[in-house]
């Protein structure tokens, strides 16, 4: 019986072969296998659901938080989102081949670039049975081959899903091993993938923080990823009071599992007064009240609330407590987010063209907003039609990881008989 590794192994060596079948494929025919993806994934809701049931039955009986169950479960409406998502990826541009930065030398050569596919992506993943039609979706229309590792926890949502993407895959004469699932949830099968750097060319992992920093420290194969969401909103001197409380307010209770979900609100000392109370009814009214821990001038406006500790500026709490303080200067603002801030997305609300300008360049973030909520911050909401992951790494992508993300460039000589 062959062991994990080797399995993992032959897996990838596989994907690394429809790699290179898979670079000569036309657009219109990646995009008939991502719409047929999309009439699968409907036609077969139920049976999707279903496994999905088995997942969340087993979860719950294994104890697993709120915030763990939440990204695990799947409804009519996620999975509606699921082909929806497919759909808008194959409407999007195809990246490859795209050729731009051309020049003409003195010597009559032409000289660009061309962007080409990254090669075989392994995704390791927990719970969110989406990230299976994502990673699938987004590797297809961006040319490369994938290797998906997802947790135990979704393994028969992920199984239900993947058999249908290899359906359609086959239908249109693409490899069926351009996506491949690794149909083992043993630990090793993850250590087998980050050390196989002859046949995955990068690593994008999407769950937790302990499985990112396993990940980030034992790889050999380079790595897009983000450790932490630790978000925050900034109430500008020139902020509208209506905008700061609505943008505060959805940042943190529209959903607060997320990695783009506000952690940290802070507030400009001359609008502390008159804003916090009003943010505090709000969130003590929301479906799933907020716990609020203020700093010593925030708990002199608010004193039921309790007392933030240093730690609390540096903690992703995904769950309905939030951190708050009080702030005398944009500055000190931009101080507090580069300091405690995990780089990932941040937002001022003001009305000063001036102070937007400055935050946008002063913020060390993968995404940094002007007079919106941070839960924007996500490749579907950026016209991405999905995204694979958020990097908040500076090389080579960041922010929100959608086709082009997926892609690099290489340079392009055209000649006509020219020597050196």
């Amino acid at each position: 019986m062959q062991n994990i590794h080797d399995y993992v192994r032959t897996a990838a060596a596989a994907a690394k072969q429809a790699f290179y079948a898979l670079s000569s494929a036309a657009t219109a025919q990646k995009n008939a296998a991502l719409l047929r993806m999309a009439e699968l994934i409907k036609q077969h809701q139920a049976d999707i659901l279903a496994a999905n049931a088995q997942d969340m039955a087993q979860a719950a009986a294994k104890g697993l938080d709120a915030a763990m169950l939440d990204r695990l479960k799947l409804t009519e409406h996620t999975v509606e989102g699921m082909c929806e998502g497919l759909r808008q990826i194959a409407a999007l541009p195809d990246p490859v081949g795209e050729m731009d930065e051309f020049r003409l030398r003195p010597n009559g050569l032409q000289i660009g670039k061309m962007r080409v596919p990254l090669g075989v992506i392994g995704i390791i993943y927990e719970s969110r049975p989406n990230v299976t039609v994502d990673a699938a979706a987004l590797c297809l229309k961006s040319g490369n081959a994938c290797v998906l590792r997802g947790g135990s926890e979704a393994f028969h949502s992920n199984m239900a899903i993947a058999k249908l993407i290899t359906q359609a895959l086959v239908e249109n004469n693409l490899p069926a091993d351009a996506v491949r699932l690794i149909e083992n949830t043993d630990r090793e099968s993850v250590g087998a993938m980050l050390q196989s750097p002859d046949l995955i060319d990068v690593i994008i992992p999407r769950g937790g923080k302990s499985l990112v920093a396993r990940i980030s420290a034992e790889a050999r194969v380079p790595v897009i990823k983000h450790l932490d969401g630790i978000c925050h909103i900034y109430i500008d001197q020139a902020a509208d009071t209506e905008k700061a409380v609505n943008t505060a307010y959805n940042a943190k209770t529209s959903r607060d599992g997320t990695c783009n979900t506000i952690e940290t609100l802070l507030v400009h000392a001359a609008r502390a007064q008159e804003i916090l109370p009003l943010l505090a009814e709000q969130y003590a009214r929301a479906p799933k009240p907020v716990e609020l821990r203020g700093c010593s001038r925030t708990l002199a406006i608010l004193p039921d609330i309790q007392t933030a500790t240093e730690e609390d500026w540096r903690t992703e709490y995904l769950g309905p407590i939030l951190a708050v303080k009080i702030v005398d200067s944009l500055a000190e603002a931009v101080t507090h987010i580069n300091t405690y801030g995990s780089h990932h997305t941040d937002a001022i609300i003001t009305e000063s063209y001036t102070d937007a300008q400055i935050f946008l360049r002063a913020v060390d973030s993968a995404s940094v907003m002007v007079n919106a909520s941070t839960r924007f911050a996500d490749g579907f909401e950026y016209g991405l039609g999905a995204e694979i992951g958020i990097s908040t790494d500076k090389i080579h992508v960041r922010g929100p990881v959608g086709l082009h993300g997926l892609t690099s460039q290489k340079w392009v000589v055209l000649g006509n008989g020219q020597i050196r």
